[in-house]
């Protein structure tokens, strides 16, 4: 740790006693036969395995006092839940659970507030990824993935993309010791690449469209309602809408080819 006092929560932390796997176990010990100072002796002698791993997340959040004590209870939940008789260090199984309670914080308090049916239709889709790569050894495409779970490609991509943090248009991207370049500097005016004949083909291809698959895509990726919001205004079942927007889009990518 730095020689320079930093102090997190009012925690100095380079006051902060770290303690050996032996001396972890001997309060353990202790804290099952009913010492209560043992488990407060446990969190206070780990805490730096929260300051490990805060190091990473110094450029994505404002207030790491906050950071700090959603790690702490990360630590907490690891003292009251290690098992001694698996044999494995404290650190080892603690390190998990901070983090995790850590990205848990980062995610559910994003500036973006993301919907829970798309941040679930994400989690899904990032489980479904995983398996499939541990399977084939490669992506899965975004329809196949839309596919195993029943919704639009579209709902896939717009949920993994909603995981991705948001950059700020003034976020420094170069720097030769000159003038710096912003992000902003790199993003292309592409509103006149999109010619009027594609814009009369696209509006052809919705008129195409009855009247409820039109409704249910602009309920959809327009105002952006869930399935189920659109299900209880035209009194149909969740089912039914996902089966009416999949044709619909179908039917759009089929005129537009």
């Amino acid at each position: 740790m730095s020689k320079y006092k930093v102090d997190i929560c009012g925690v100095n932390t380079n006051h902060l006693k770290v303690l050996s796997n032996r001396e972890n176990l001997a309060l353990f010990e202790k804290m099952h036969e009913g010492d209560r100072f043992a488990r407060e002796d446990l969190i206070n002698g780990n805490l730096k395995l929260v300051l490990s791993i805060l190091k990473r997340f110094n450029n994505k959040v404002d207030n790491m006092d906050d950071l700090f004590q959603v790690g702490c209870l990360g630590l907490v939940k690891a003292v009251d839940n290690f098992d001694t008789s698996y044999h494995v260090t404290l650190s080892t199984y603690a390190i998990p659970m901070i983090l995790g309670e850590i990205k848990r914080y980062i995610r559910d308090n994003n500036s973006i507030r993301i919907s829970r049916s798309l941040k679930d239709i994400a989690y899904r889709s990032l489980k479904l990824k995983d398996e499939y790569y541990s399977y084939y050894g490669k992506e899965p495409s975004i329809d196949f993935l839309a596919e195993q779970l029943n919704v639009s490609e579209y709902d896939v991509s717009n949920a993994l993309l909603s995981l991705k943090s948001p950059v700020s248009m003034y976020e420094p991207i170069y720097n030769d010791g000159g003038d710096t370049i912003y992000l902003y500097d790199q993003i292309e005016d592409t509103k006149n690449d999109f010619d009027f004949s594609n814009r009369l083909a696209i509006e052809d291809a919705i008129n195409d469209l009855n009247e409820r698959e039109r409704y249910i895509l602009d309920e959809r990726f327009i105002i952006g309602k869930s399935q189920m919001e659109i299900a209880e205004e035209l009194d149909i079942s969740q089912a039914q809408v996902s089966r009416l927007e999949k044709k619909a889009v179908y039917q759009l990518k089929k005129s537009l080819k």
